[in-house]
């Protein structure tokens, strides 16, 4: 006999979920700095846009609910980043977070020279 009182309880291995990794994750699709970007240029507000008033987009256009923590890391980390602006209880875009990302150039391509055909004579 065991000299506990709850063994199985405490020391059974076998009741233990096995690991994650045989399970496909559910795919991320964007990073929550990207959904508050993306819903400060939908509310368009010039003072900044409230905790709530994201929150509340976030459910109604995206359908998506992030969790308090989340959400304030996201958005101290937004500040540190320089990509939002705390305004009192608001936050809004910075100027550089507004520009669309700049695409790269397209390489041009060179054109062959050609020769121009002697005159006949």
């Amino acid at each position: 006999k065991s000299r506990y009182l709850f063994p199985d309880i405490f020391f059974n291995r076998e009741t233990k979920p096995e690991s994650s990794a045989t399970e496909d994750p559910a795919p991320f699709t964007m990073a929550t700095i990207e959904l508050i970007k993306e819903c400060l240029l939908a509310l368009k507000d010039r003072t900044g846009s409230s905790l709530q008033a994201i929150n509340k987009w976030l459910e109604k256009e995206k359908k998506v609910t992030i969790k308090k923590h989340v959400m304030r890391a996201a958005l101290k980390r937004g500040v540190e980043t320089g990509i939002l602006i705390p305004v009192k209880a608001s936050y809004k875009l910075s100027p550089e977070a507004k520009k669309p990302p700049k695409k790269k150039a397209a390489p041009k391509k060179k054109t062959a020279t050609k020769k121009k055909a002697a005159p006949k004579k």
